[in-house]
């Protein structure tokens, strides 16, 4: 009896005595400055993305830093303008970099702040060997394979994104009819043909999970790795599924400050997970190398892999969203305005007498997706 008052004392202590953690880090009014992307090593342009970091408490998810002066340059004095999109995304023309020389990327803020990268040399990124998939535990796990034959490249990043197509479980054929003034509903009307813009939709990720390999302790730079795993009866493969996989190799030194800033990013949340840790990137202030910048520019190459899978080559996959449909009289008192009519279930005479109607989620797809094709699609 003893021992469970005493394992009860010390559970209510568990949750009643925490307090909430605030870092002790003090950031500048603006944030620091966060720099994402690459110097594309190849021929191709490069992408880079300038943005503030916030508050925990801050209700703006991503604070951009518009309008700087991006360029790369190269040790030997050369450089090469990143012109301003939108959204703190800086694109260069198409270049082709010299493979011996050493480059790195020059900022200037609005503020006047200068920020530079260390100079770094180019790195070359194997191509990717295969996209492939299979069948593991009712769903579908993706891996991806590749190999360096000069067993040069000993880390690399992997990213991806995804598009896959979905179809509503029902076909808008019916519309209700409102009165023009209070726009009350009292009844329901055959459309002159069914509704399928709302039928056939597709939706796109892009997630931020950071993928990273390293084959150093390995006698050779092979790698065979799960980047993405689909799980049984997912809306993914209801129908047509695509996935696009991007291989990057990465200096030593990229490579670790990538894998603190996973640790920092994506495994937090209990008391036993990494604590966070400051991140030390190889991008300084001219003027105050004493101020955090959170980034690391490194020059390599991209590889891209794609893969689509039919809904055709599993078997007795179906999506997981229940749906059904609700029988309604067509009497204004009889009718739910909240649902979507999608078809007639009797008629008497020329008038509709009861119908079929869903809740929106399984009739109008762009409630989860949007209705627009991608350019891409097949």
């Amino acid at each position: 009896m003893k021992r469970c008052c005493v394992l009860m004392m010390i559970a209510v202590l568990f949750f009643t005595c925490k307090e909430p953690y605030n870092p002790p880090v003090s950031s500048p009014v603006t944030g620091y400055l966060v720099v994402e992307g690459f110097i594309n090593g190849v021929y191709g342009a490069s992408t880079i993305t300038l943005s503030r970091t916030t508050k925990l408490v801050d209700s703006v998810a991503t604070v951009y830093e518009e309008d700087a002066q991006v360029n790369i340059e190269d040790e030997n004095g050369a450089n090469y303008p990143v012109y301003w999109k939108n959204n703190g995304t800086y694109i260069s023309d198409t270049l082709a970099l010299n493979q011996n020389d050493k480059y790195r990327l020059h900022i200037k803020t609005l503020n006047g702040s200068e920020y530079v990268s260390d100079f770094t040399a180019v790195k070359t990124t194997p191509p990717i060997d295969s996209v492939s998939w299979r069948l593991e535990n009712g769903g579908v796990q993706i891996y991806v394979s590749s190999h360096d034959p000069s067993n040069f490249t000993k880390y690399y990043q992997l990213k991806y994104s995804e598009t896959w197509e979905f179809h509503s479980a029902f076909i808008k054929s019916l519309e209700y009819v409102k009165d023009p003034v209070t726009g009350l509903v009292y009844g329901v009307t055959p459309l002159t043909t069914a509704d399928t813009s709302i039928y056939k939709c597709w939706k796109t990720q892009n997630p931020s999970s950071i993928i990273l390999i390293s084959t150093e302790k390995l006698s050779e730079s092979k790698v065979f790795l799960p980047v993405r795993y689909i799980e049984p009866q997912a809306d993914e493969l209801s129908v047509l599924y695509y996935i696009e996989v991007k291989q990057y190799a990465l200096s030593q030194e990229a490579y670790l400050f990538k894998q603190k800033l996973k640790k920092n990013t994506e495994q937090l949340g209990s008391i036993f997970d990494a604590q966070p840790s400051e991140l030390g990137g190889n991008i300084h202030n001219v003027n105050n190398p004493s101020e955090q910048v959170i980034g690391f520019v490194d020059v390599t190459g991209e590889q891209v892999a794609k893969l689509f899978i039919s809904n055709n080559q599993l078997t007795g996959w179906s999506p997981h969203i229940s749906c059904s449909q609700l029988l309604f009289e067509n009497e204004p008192d009889k009718i739910d305005a909240n649902m979507i009519p999608t078809s007639v279930y009797e008629y008497r005479g020329r008038k509709i007498k009861s119908f079929y109607a869903a809740d929106p989620i399984c009739v109008d797809c762009t409630l989860r997706g949007t209705n627009i094709r991608p350019p891409f699609w097949p």
